[in-house]
């Protein structure tokens, strides 16, 4: 098993584990099921810098990237740079994150707020709505067509925007249907970790224009962005490169200033 199938067999357990303990009928209690939800889409069409930038304490390919930021300062800071919205990661187990970080972001500010997370169950999407998300992730290598369409347009019905994440050609060809919103060439090998911006630009033609182009991972300096804008990306999720400074906002306003100059 590679690390992306233990991820998934233990997110199966979780998600069985969590509906056991707090039922649908409790999360649709949330204020956030009245609130209307912040278009991520809408402002990365209208930025010129296109920045999501993500919250994220560790990872499995680089283990502890910094455990003392926390969600409330990072977010403001996100906000006061301009970045188009922020990226949170509520996965535990591997990347140290929790759904009380999504509802920290959004109690400190007004940002699109994506969950970011290993989403195999409508529960997920459900949970994602009721701690204040706007966006919810779906990752095509470990989804079917259906699960896909299912997922997708169940987020649709709750006002939640979709970012459909790929590797390859394959992933791509299964999962273009109407109810996303974005599509998300990760250039991590989800396999091996290997990071290439040629994967964004190879898959760039063929993705219909209906969607988003987002390039994610691996992307670390302003040349980086300019050299994939000629591909149509719009949008670009910068997670590390920010999160291993000591002030996060700092380092995303000083990047989006170097990036519109």
């Amino acid at each position: 098993m590679n690390i992306l199938d233990h991820i998934i067999a233990y997110k199966r357990k979780e998600v069985d584990l969590k509906k056991s303990i707090i039922p649908v009928s409790q999360l649709e209690q949330s204020v956030f099921f009245e609130k209307p939800t912040i278009s991520l889409t809408e402002r990365l069409k209208a930025s010129p810098s296109g920045i999501i930038a993500e919250h994220k304490r560790r990872s499995p390919s680089k283990s502890v990237i910094n455990q003392n930021l926390n969600v409330f300062d990072v977010a403001k800071g996100y906000e006061a740079a301009g970045v188009c919205g922020m990226s949170v990661l509520t996965d535990g187990k591997y990347f140290g994150g929790s759904l009380d970080d999504l509802l920290l972001a959004r109690a400190s500010c007004q940002l699109p707020l994506l969950r970011k997370e290993f989403i195999i169950d409508p529960y997920q999407i459900i949970e994602a709505k009721a701690y204040g998300a706007d966006v919810i992730l779906l990752i095509a290598a470990v989804l079917s067509h259906q699960e896909i369409k299912e997922l997708s347009e169940l987020a649709k019905s709750l006002h939640l925007e979709v970012l459909l994440e790929i590797h390859n050609e394959e992933e791509l060809h299964k999962s273009v249907m109407p109810s996303l919103d974005m599509m998300g060439v990760n250039n991590r090998n989800l396999k091996t970790f290997e990071v290439s911006l040629e994967t964004s630009k190879n898959l760039s033609t063929l993705i219909p224009d209906d969607f988003v182009k987002i390039s994610e991972s691996g992307i670390s300096s302003v040349e980086a962005i300019k050299a994939l804008q000629p591909y149509g990306y719009k949008g670009f999720l910068i997670g590390e490169n920010f999160m291993k400074t000591d002030n996060a906002g700092d380092s995303a306003t000083q990047f989006i200033k170097d990036l519109n100059r």
